[in-house]
């Protein structure tokens, strides 16, 4: 009888092995099979979509660098081509099959992921997404072309900014802010309109709001988002209103008035996002006689970084018709990256250029060859932000601009004004997200509200200013991001944690520095390598979080950012 049994339990486990190993050969077949899916996918997608994404960006920079009409009609015929390549119901089906298969190779299965990300964002009724350009491209037109106009005269955008940063005549300093701000009446009507059509896209692919559709494409949870910008307030609240408070009562000295009559036009750039310069130290002053680009060409060659060919492609100063903002773009992920600016010597510019090149490095120009075309860019839009942020910082320091051959006649005056500028700056631009955070959100889950009122309620409550009295405008659309980079500037709050989160952890691995906070980088290669290996290489095989803890040793957190604006 045990024999028996014994010969039975032995046959059994022969089948049991025999079905286990069948089962083994069936799952290696459809993990071969669906990786042979997803490599034939991928070689579709360079063959018809790569081309189509080159073009697109190509036109884009026309359009933007000349403010031609003919350019915006071309851009505009790409954008819908390429979303029309997209939207492609039955290549989307494929690409969701594929996905839900087994993918056993990672770099593949990354692809998918993105490409999947990708296609759903497309997955609308082409009239839809082709009235979204129109529109878009309607009001990015309108911002292009304006022009603040006090009087019979024209102002630029830099020209606002003098004004508002040297005037200390109150009436003047307000009429250039309100002319600043007419754009916003201009645009109002066709942002309303976008933001409907945005919404209704959205709705079709089954997300409440285009802010919930765009975190979630993005690769961000709307709930742990939140919860970060709450914690942020917390963590900002006290500081910020001690700061502001030195801040407003240096500014009322200066204009002969009570901290009580203050409003927004007695602030440094139209919307208070940057620290007033309100200082012992003229900061503009010392780069006034300054070559902007070549301090940035000496900086990142001297960090192993050279930019050579960046600038050769770029279109850098101010012309009729150009978009007076700044960009960075990588036309093909093949090298060709470009920035687009509009220098004039002054600080402002000078850390914008530094920031703009920052973007640039972290692209094709150091993602190398071997990385796959659909991995060759930044882990995410908030790292590529925060490594333009981490460059940005070094003009602020004394010793950095010693080091570039720049003249500081008090480099202890200097510094002392530029920590105290960096700190001020890191808690308004923190308070300044927040409005820009919460007014999207807002403002997509009820688009039919009084937006006005709920910008102004939001500035008042982030940021501490005195809305204007009896003003009732749609100031919110003179805010270019909010159409041309819609439900993105909380990337830039989520980059200045991971820039201070990054320069820390440069500062103890690379330089082995006591105080990061004191730390700059210059002719130093090994920051150029440790940011080639730790951050550029990976490209997006690796989402932004497991990024930021392979460079840094960390998920995102604020504790860098604390210690920077702590002290």
């Amino acid at each position: 009888m045990n024999t028996k049994l014994s010969r039975f339990a032995k046959a059994m486990l022969v089948l049991i092995v025999e079905v286990s190993m069948q089962g083994s050969v069936v799952a290696q077949d459809q993990e071969k099979n669906a990786d042979r899916q997803a490599t034939e996918f991928v070689e579709w997608y360079l063959m018809d979509i790569r081309p189509l994404e080159i073009e697109s960006n190509r036109l884009w920079w026309e359009a933007n660098t000349t403010g031609d009409d003919s350019a915006y009609e071309r851009k505009e015929r790409a954008e819908n081509v390429l979303n029309v390549a997209l939207a492609n119901r039955d290549r989307f089906k494929n690409l969701t099959d594929i996905r839900q298969a087994q993918v056993a190779d990672g770099s593949l299965r990354r692809q998918i992921d993105l490409l999947y990300l990708a296609f759903l964002g497309k997955q609308l009724d082409p009239a839809l997404m082709a009235r979204m350009t129109a529109k878009a491209n309607t009001i990015d037109k309108a911002f292009n072309a304006f022009r603040a106009k006090v009087g019979d005269q024209e102002m630029t955008d830099s020209q606002v900014r003098n004004v508002l940063t040297e005037s200390k005549d109150s009436a003047e300093r307000q009429r250039v802010w309100e002319a600043s701000k007419a754009v916003g009446q201009a645009v109002e009507s066709d942002i309303r309109d976008l933001v409907l059509l945005r919404n209704d896209a959205a709705k079709q692919l089954g997300f409440n709001s285009f802010h919930e559709m765009s975190l979630k494409l993005n690769e961000q949870d709307p709930g742990e988002l939140l919860k970060l910008f709450d914690e942020l307030d917390a963590l900002t609240r006290e500081p910020f209103e001690r700061a502001k408070g030195q801040i407003d009562e240096r500014l009322a000295k200066s204009y002969g008035i009570t901290v009580e009559q203050l409003r927004p036009w007695h602030y440094h750039d139209p919307f208070f996002q940057e620290s007033p310069s309100v200082f012992d130290v003229d900061l503009d002053k010392i780069f006034a006689q300054v070559d902007i680009l070549d301090v940035c060409k000496r900086f990142y060659s001297g960090i192993g970084l050279p930019i050579d060919e960046v600038i050769a492609h770029s279109d850098l100063y101010e012309k009729p018709g150009k978009s007076p903002h700044a960009f960075c773009t990588d036309i093909d992920r093949d090298g060709d990256v470009r920035v687009l600016a509009n220098i004039v010597p002054n600080a402002y510019w000078m850390g914008t250029m530094m920031h703009e090149l920052g973007h640039s490095v972290y692209s094709s120009k150091y993602i190398p060859d071997s990385v796959p075309y659909l991995l060759r860019g930044e882990a995410h839009i908030l790292t590529t932000e925060g490594v333009a942020m981490m460059f940005e910082r070094f003009p602020s320091s004394s010793q950095w601009l010693l080091d570039m051959r720049i003249k500081v006649a008090d480099p202890k005056a200097y510094d002392q004004a530029s920590r105290l500028k960096r700190r001020n700056q890191l808690l308004i631009f923190s308070r300044w997200c927040q409005v820009m955070y919460r007014f999207e959100m807002s403002m997509y889950d009820n688009p039919a509200q009084d937006l006005n009122t709920l910008w102004w309620d939001l500035v008042e409550k982030y940021q501490g200013l005195h809305r204007p009295d009896g003003r009732n405008e749609p100031d919110y659309g003179s805010k270019v991001h909010i159409v041309s980079a819609p439900c993105y500037y909380h990337n830039y709050m989520m980059g200045e944690l991971f820039a201070c989160q990054l320069h820390a952890t440069i500062a103890r691995d690379v330089l082995h520095a006591q105080d990061p906070t004191a730390t700059v980088y210059h002719d130093n290669a090994a920051v150029g390598k440790f940011m080639v290996e730790k951050v550029f290489t990976p490209g997006r095989s690796l989402p932004w979080n497991e990024l930021t803890r392979f460079a840094t040793g960390s998920p995102l957190n604020a504790k860098a950012f604390a210690n920077e604006f702590g002290k």
